[in-house]
């Protein structure tokens, strides 16, 4: 917690002194908002943690080279959102697959998951071409505040393709 409260601030030096890994400026550079907000939803809901954005970790060398997690705990129709990012020093080594792999998973191991959505930028070709591997389906398109337009897509927990 006290590491997210310290991305949530902008601070990544305090984060990197309670972190278990060393997190790169990819942690702190554009993704300020993602730590406010989930700062927030720890302190009103402390039982989301392990549900929540955590940090992509390279097995070999203990760095961690993104995050990944899911947006919070399955709401009441049994959807989980999931969300990644991998520092761009680091992308194209399939970090993000592996995320999604883990992701979905855990999703499906979870009887009160019933649907996974990922929500991807239309500009955003890899991202959208992995979550299609995985047997998501398109299903609209919303504008977040932040991210600004991305098109949705959900896939059943328990039923993606590898």
């Amino acid at each position: 917690m006290a590491a997210i409260d310290a991305l949530a601030a902008g601070d990544l030096e305090t984060a990197n002194r309670h972190s278990p890994v060393p997190l790169t400026r990819h942690f702190s550079s554009d993704r300020q908002s993602l730590w406010k907000m989930r700062s927030a939803q720890l302190a009103a809901a402390p039982d989301d943690a392990c549900w929540i954005t955590g940090a992509i970790v390279d097995q070999v060398s203990g760095q961690a080279v993104g995050c990944a997690g899911f947006h919070g705990p399955p709401d009441p129709d049994g959807m989980v959102e999931v969300g990644y990012s991998v520092d761009p020093l680091f992308r194209r080594s399939g970090y993000a697959r592996a995320a999604l792999e883990l992701l979905l998973a855990r999703a499906a191991r979870d009887l009160a998951c019933r649907t996974v959505r990922a929500t991807v930028s239309p500009d955003n070709a890899a991202s959208r071409n992995l979550v299609l591997q995985y047997g998501f389906e398109e299903n609209g398109s919303q504008w977040d505040e932040d991210d600004g337009l991305e098109t949705i897509f959900e896939v059943a927990a328990g039923n993606h393709a590898a």
